[in-house]
């Protein structure tokens, strides 16, 4: 029996589907193995958002030949299908397949037989309008919670993206599918399910027709037993109405948390960006969501360093994020990609005050964090507990997204418990009052 490895770098899609991947090896009679348990075969799926996930992808590559000489070593993933060549000049690279063929990576590379040293490494990778098949994915890592990929691809040229490049254009499962793969979920034991894709706003599209929407698909999956939250991972601003707003605010199952992309706050930016909205947009969508929900957590991506972006303009995204009831940030400093249009756009922001605008921002959310804890101390939410234990101490979320930590107990694990929030501590986890008074949910 030969032994397969993974290793993931990247978004949760790409973790759905390396799961995904991995059930495949199994199911046709390969053991999964860890990373260092030298394997015979290693699985490398690579994200290319930053320059940094391709240096990362390299490393990886050195530490699998360090472990295993005699090991096959192929790559996936976004980085595979933007730069082929370059991964295939790597030393140590068996097997390069990009976005149309990593689903069928068991058939392509028939028993994962070396090439006589000095040989060139496979390259499958065909053009990325090749990549229209949608395969359904999820992961099974955690019992408590799983990422699931319901929307692939994406036709929005933002500027500064490689994504729909590396993904080819927007695509769905079929709500039919999703529900069945909600069940199987649940079937395994895991109480939460987070909704993932590349723009999942869009979900819908079959075959270049639409014939659902995001909202058709919450109200079905809400209807899911065995399921006890649903997570929506990331929607753009245009894409989140009010009808799904006012769903997830008097749903049973989906969990009063959005992350909106907002990328800047500043509309002669968000114009270089080809961004579809404007920030007046972004204000009204969270001042619905508050309005229908205001213990909701909203987290909110930003990029800093965009080609074009002044002091001035800068900082006036600083203000209009320290202006909005906002629970968090994630900050990406901008980095070049090719054949982007971004790469057009003057002046370049120097990495300096990329820098230093992405310490700023970071400063930032911890400060929006920590209020939008405060804001929520004495009240009672319900944590999903957590394998995970470190130092006598477990950890879950509430639905709104707070990190909860209380005294071990392996009861708890995969638990929903009501608890009443105390206090922040110094690690910025929300210490809770007794949980074992509280009745299961």
């Amino acid at each position: 029996m030969k032994k397969v490895a993974f290793y993931t770098l990247g978004c949760k899609l790409n973790y759905s589907e390396t799961s995904t991947i991995s059930r495949m090896f199994e199911q046709k009679g390969y053991q999964k193995v860890e990373f260092n348990q030298k394997p015979d075969i290693f699985i490398i799926n690579t994200c290319s958002v930053t320059e940094n996930a391709d240096k990362k992808c390299k490393k990886i590559v050195k530490e699998a030949n360090k472990i295993n000489p005699d090991g096959y070593v192929t790559i996936i993933g976004c980085y595979a299908q933007l730069k082929p060549q370059e991964i295939a000049d790597i030393e140590g690279v068996d097997a390069v397949l990009g976005a149309a063929e990593k689903f069928q990576l068991i058939d392509l590379l028939d028993g994962f037989v070396k090439e006589p040293s000095g040989n060139k490494a496979k390259v499958y990778n065909q053009n990325i309008e090749e990549a229209v098949e949608y395969h359904t994915s999820y992961s099974l890592n955690d019992r408590t919670r799983t990422f699931l990929k319901v929307q692939d691809g994406c036709d929005y040229p933002c500027a500064y993206c490689t994504i729909p490049l590396a993904r080819g254009g927007s695509r769905s499962d079929t709500i039919a599918n999703v529900l069945k793969a909600a069940r199987e979920i649940a079937e395994s034991g895991a109480k939460e399910i987070v909704l993932t894709g590349v723009n999942i706003g869009d979900f819908g599209l079959q075959n270049g027709k639409r014939e659902n929407t995001f909202l058709d698909l919450v109200k079905a999956l809400d209807e899911v037993e065995g399921i006890e939250r649903f997570r929506i991972s990331s929607i753009e601003p245009n894409l989140l109405t009010d009808e799904i707003i006012a769903f997830v605010a008097s749903s049973k199952r989906f969990v009063p948390h959005f992350h909106i992309p907002l990328q800047s706050g500043s509309n002669k930016v968000l114009a270089l960006m080809k961004r579809r909205y404007k920030r007046e947009l972004y204000v009204d969508r969270v001042t619905k969501i508050k309005e229908l929900m205001p213990n909701c957590c909203i987290g909110v991506d930003v990029i800093v360093g965009h080609p074009g972006e002044t002091d001035e303009e800068f900082l006036e995204t600083y203000n209009f994020l320290n202006e909005l009831p906002i629970s968090y940030l994630h900050v990406f400093t901008y980095s070049e990609r090719e054949n982007t249009s971004a790469l057009a756009i003057k002046p370049v922001v120097p990495m300096s005050k990329r820098s230093e605008r992405s310490k700023m921002l970071h400063i930032l959310s911890d400060k929006k964090r920590r209020f939008f804890y405060e804001e929520n101390l004495e009240d009672s939410f319900t944590v999903l507990f957590e394998e995970d234990v470190e130092n006598g101490q477990m950890q879950g979320f509430t639905e709104n997204y707070i990190r909860v930590t209380a005294k071990y107990d392996p009861i708890l694990i995969n638990e929903t418990k009501k608890v009443k929030l105390s206090t922040i501590n110094e690690n910025m986890l929300v210490e809770v009052e007794e949980v074992e008074v509280y009745e299961t949910h």
